[in-house]
């Protein structure tokens, strides 16, 4: 059996804080969450990889660094309602919820939702509330959100999640083709986005009524 801890401290040592990643509460947080119950056992050699796993329903786990990357960008204090639209693994789900208040997330693919509510409930979270629809449509029953965190690639940011945004909310996203697009974040300021982007990504599209075109 791999020695699981010790793979989680190798990850953050070697793929975490050598790319610039220096919030402290987001580094005990990989420390923390045991990714390797996110995944197939076929795939436990490669928990802690440096790159996606598949996770089945042609969907992926993110690359460790991405996870962390995404979560800085999220300026979490602990007091936040978020909104994650994709909550495929629920590994990023599970990241979120130990940092913020609550965490809403939606999967529009049932197989996936399931499983992951199990595993969910399994690790005992209970500021987690899933949610089996899509996502590009955001969840406006419990809106508005201070974080939105979307993990699946759009050609621009939907105008349904700008609209469950707080004033002075973020949501941080990726934005482009279907093979090229940018790790955007986004501030609403006087109910205008202020953005920044934060270098080249790769995500599988978002599906929905307001997903990739």
């Amino acid at each position: 059996m791999e020695n699981f801890e010790e793979l989680r401290r190798l990850m953050v040592q070697t793929q975490i804080i050598p790319r610039g990643i220096s919030d402290k509460k987001v580094i005990d947080t990989m420390l923390k969450v045991p990714r390797e119950k996110f995944i197939d056992e076929k795939f436990y050699n490669d928990a802690y990889g440096d790159h996606p796993l598949p996770i089945g329903e042609s969907q992926t786990i993110s690359q460790p660094f991405m996870v962390a990357l995404m979560t800085e960008h999220m300026k979490l204090t602990g007091s936040e309602k978020v909104l994650e639209i994709g909550t495929g693994s629920g590994y990023q789900t599970a990241i979120l919820a130990e940092l913020s208040k609550e965490v809403y997330s939606v999967e529009r693919i049932s197989v996936l939702y399931e499983k992951t509510k199990s595993i969910l409930s399994e690790l005992g979270y209970k500021n987690i509330f899933l949610f089996n629809d899509d996502g590009s449509q955001g969840l406006k029953k419990h809106a508005p959100y201070d974080r939105i965190i979307v993990t699946a690639a759009a050609d621009k940011i939907p105008q349904p999640l700008i609209d469950q945004l707080t004033e002075g909310g973020r949501i941080v996203i990726p934005v482009g083709e279907r093979f090229s697009q940018d790790l955007t974040v986004a501030d609403k300021i006087k109910g205008s986005l202020k953005i920044h982007n934060y270098g080249g990504c790769v995500f599988v599209p978002l599906v929905g009524k307001h997903g990739m075109s």
